[in-house]
């Protein structure tokens, strides 16, 4: 019999599932601010994270850790260019869930762990085993379904995936841990997102002093709301298997596409439902192949 799983990975456990459930939900959030110009709401994520993310550095006392993402052109060239690859996955994604395609928003992340295996191969050089080969093949042949199904690539669902898995390369590369990391980051863009929001309220184009009370608390939240998932998922990742993150990952694209479908009532064509059933199919052998190294390694 396996040991039961100590309260300390039940709560690692916990924390991550409601790190993607919050991940999974945030569609709601940003609903609610379609009104305003996505660019200005992600400028407005990253000048309020950082005020949120400078009282926890404070706090936890890793200023020394903050300041070494900033010593020398190549670590802040490399942290720019992670810090760029997070704000176009956020852009995207904004402009996706308030556009009205938030099932090709959860599409998007849904491929995530097929694009890192093939990013794995082709960057890195990696071995592929038959089953994630396999698992590739099948979910580019759900890809290919919905080309032919819409006319034209799920260019919305790629970017996502493409921009989250090239940021999670850098950040594999990046000796900093997620909330120094994510510091570094946001205060490399926070004066380009502070010139964008003057720029704005200059030009009469923002939205601060210029909509009602309860959209500025929605709006001056948006730091909160981006950093506490975060902080969820790196108390999790320190406390449970990377299998058993690897298996809660699909937790967030998952209640996304429910509600696209039964919240936004966004169309889902038995035509694209076949689409997505290749791709689930695709990560179910991904996820079989993962579990079954994972217990040989054991």
């Amino acid at each position: 019999m396996s040991a039961s799983p100590s309260p300390e990975a039940a709560r690692g456990a916990l924390t991550a599932a409601l790190c993607y459930l919050g991940w999974g939900l945030v569609p709601l959030y940003w609903r609610e601010l379609a009104g305003i110009n996505p660019v200005e709401l992600i400028a407005h994520r990253a000048l309020w994270s950082l005020v949120f993310l400078a009282a926890l550095v404070g706090t936890m006392r890793i200023g020394r850790q903050v300041l070494a993402g900033l010593a020398g052109p190549r670590a802040v060239g490399l942290n720019f260019l992670s810090a760029s690859l997070l704000t176009a996955n956020w852009l995207v994604y904004v402009w996706g869930v308030n556009t009205g395609h938030v099932i090709e928003c959860s599409l998007g992340y849904f491929l995530v762990p097929l694009f890192n295996v093939a990013l794995g191969r082709f960057v890195l050089h990696e071995h592929l085993r038959r089953l994630q080969w396999l698992a590739i093949a099948t979910a580019a042949a759900g890809v290919l379904l919905m080309i032919l199904q819409l006319g034209r690539p799920p260019w919305l669902a790629l970017a996502l995936a493409a921009t989250w898995s090239a940021y999670g390369l850098l950040r594999k590369q990046s000796a900093l841990g997620s909330l120094a990391g994510l510091t570094v980051e946001t205060l490399l863009l926070a004066p380009l997102a502070g010139a964008f929001l003057l720029w704005q309220h200059h030009t009469g184009a923002g939205a601060l002093g210029r909509v009602d009370g309860v959209t500025h608390v929605l709006v001056l939240s948006s730091g909160v709301i981006t950093a506490i998932p975060l902080l969820l998922f790196a108390y999790g990742a320190r406390r449970i298997r990377l299998t058993t993150m690897g298996l809660l990952q699909y937790l967030a694209p998952s209640v996304q596409l429910a509600l696209g479908v039964w919240v936004f009532r966004e169309p889902f064509s038995a035509d694209r439902a076949g689409g997505f059933a290749l791709i689930w199919a695709g990560l179910a052998l991904y996820t079989f192949d993962n579990l079954r190294g994972s217990r040989a390694r054991a």
